[in-house]
């Protein structure tokens, strides 16, 4: 808009503000202590002080505060306001923002759907954060709240692909603040959901609360911002778990590295070697190469120091299966050793507590074994995890993977054509969505025992057809 366009009371506006020697800002605190709030927080002197910049600018009238204006100027406020110009309508498919939803006072919009289109992922997940800020924000009062969800769930509903909108009203109505015990707990429920439910199901579930908590945090003070940056870590420490298994890497790299600042913040050691110890396994399926996880795990031991310690232990699990990987199978052994020997955690961690299962140490037995071709010895270690109840029926992928360690040994051993239609055969058995990179790297990593000149057999490549075609596909939505 031109300066001779402006109307005229936005000229005075800025014109009295000038006058006056106030910046935006301090007119924002002004109209604040006029209105009876001293101690306004700073987000909402923000928030107002964008609304002098649109009011001095012509494009809204500030109607809801033009009383307070007026007496603040010590002026009539029909004198300096004329009566509401007709406010443009705004159709929904023009796109939305928090920031237009939150001033629903000051805008109309044409809630009639267009034709129904595509609508892209990042939609999608602007839409969750108007959720959940509208969930949390205790400035926000119930009018503007309720005609804010209105204006969503109808800008949600006009286009293909919309989450159900059963899945928003939960969103809206569980974004109530929680306790630690409650943040805590979802921590478990989050891991819980990682082990058992489809990687994009549980992350999808995870970003609502990983949203809700950065509300929280801007919030929290002192002791329980602590506790809550613990919380974060774990969170963060989940995400990075999922996003790999998605086959995600550079996001799951970006929230190892939120897990480790959020850990190092709170001065838990546990909580900061568990992130660590977690980083460097997972880096292991095609994530990162094997010398920056070897890297990873030698920075992590500097941390835990000298004296022996479960996670030092779970860093030689790590160590044992890198070494596998490299060829070394004698020094392999030797770092699996001090893993099995140790066994379970000094105490659980305390705010995830269930991580650890005794599952993780005969996984890496038979990884290790499988490498070096220990026949025995591998099918002992997959027998006892295969008959824990958490993998009975062997549909998991954790069961799988182990499956595929089978068919990694017997093509160590020489038996190429079987180990490769074994492997193919365990792949198609997994449902589908639940293939994650996770096992799609263990199948790499049995691609690679094949000898060079056996790799066009048909076997092998029959098995590079069922890799590709259920492996995740990196991108796909959250």
């Amino acid at each position: 808009m031109s300066e001779s366009d402006r109307p005229i009371w936005a000229i005075r506006l800025e014109s009295e503000r000038t006058q006056r020697g106030w910046g935006k800002w301090d007119m924002a605190r002004q109209l604040f202590s006029a209105s009876g709030i001293t101690n306004p927080a700073t987000k909402q002197v923000k928030g107002l002080a964008r609304q002098i910049t649109r009011w001095e600018a012509g494009t809204h009238c500030p109607q809801d505060w033009a009383g307070t204006i007026a007496d603040l100027f010590g002026v009539a406020a029909d004198a300096l306001f004329p009566p509401p110009p007709e406010v443009p309508v705004r159709s929904i498919s023009q796109g939305i923002g928090l920031n237009d939803l939150l001033r629903a006072d000051e805008m109309r919009f044409d809630l009639s759907p267009e034709p129904l289109k595509h609508r892209p992922a990042s939609q999608d997940r602007l839409a969750a954060e108007c959720i959940v800020a509208l969930g949390i924000n205790p400035d926000v009062g119930d009018s503007v709240r309720r005609r804010a969800v209105i204006q969503l769930l109808a800008t949600l509903g006009a286009s293909a692909g919309a989450a159900p909108l059963h899945r928003i009203a939960d969103l809206i109505l569980t974004a109530a603040p929680r306790d630690l015990d409650e943040w805590h707990l979802a921590c478990a429920d989050h891991l819980h959901a990682l082990r058992t439910r489809p990687a994009v199901q549980a992350r999808e579930d995870l970003v609502s609360d990983l949203l809700a908590l950065n509300g929280h945090l801007a919030e929290a003070k002192d002791g329980y911002l602590t506790e809550l940056q613990r919380v974060e870590a774990v969170l963060a420490m989940l995400h990075a778990h999922l996003s790999a298994r998605l086959a995600e890497h550079g996001e799951a790299i970006r929230w190892w590295r939120t897990a480790r600042a959020a850990a190092d913040s709170t001065g838990d050691l546990d909580l900061r070697l568990m992130i660590r110890c977690e980083e460097a396994g997972v880096g292991l399926y095609g994530q990162r190469d094997v010398g920056t996880v070897l890297a990873l795990v030698r920075q992590a031991e500097q941390i835990a120091g000298t004296a022996p310690s479960f996670w030092r232990a779970d860093l030689a699990g790590t160590r044992a299966k890198a070494l596998s990987l490299l060829g070394q199978h004698g020094q392999a052994i030797k770092a699996l050793n001090v893993t099995v020997e140790y066994g379970g955690p000094d105490t659980p961690p305390s705010i995830l507590p269930t991580l650890w299962s005794g599952s993780q140490p005969l996984f890496a037995q038979s990884w290790v074994h499988a490498g070096a071709g220990n026949e025995r010895e591998a099918d002992q270690a997959r027998d006892l995890l295969l008959s824990r109840p958490s993998h009975r029926g062997g549909e998991t992928p954790y069961a799988a993977n182990v499956r595929l360690h089978e068919a990694l040994c017997t093509i160590t051993n020489g038996g190429v054509d079987q180990g490769a239609t074994q492997a193919a055969q365990v792949l198609d058995a997994v449902p589908p969505g639940c293939v994650t990179q996770f096992t799609t790297a263990t199948g790499m990593f049995i691609l690679r025992a094949v000898p060079h000149e056996q790799q066009r057999r048909p076997a092998v490549l029959e098995f590079r057809e069922v890799l590709a075609r259920t492996a995740p596909k990196p991108g796909s939505p959250a």
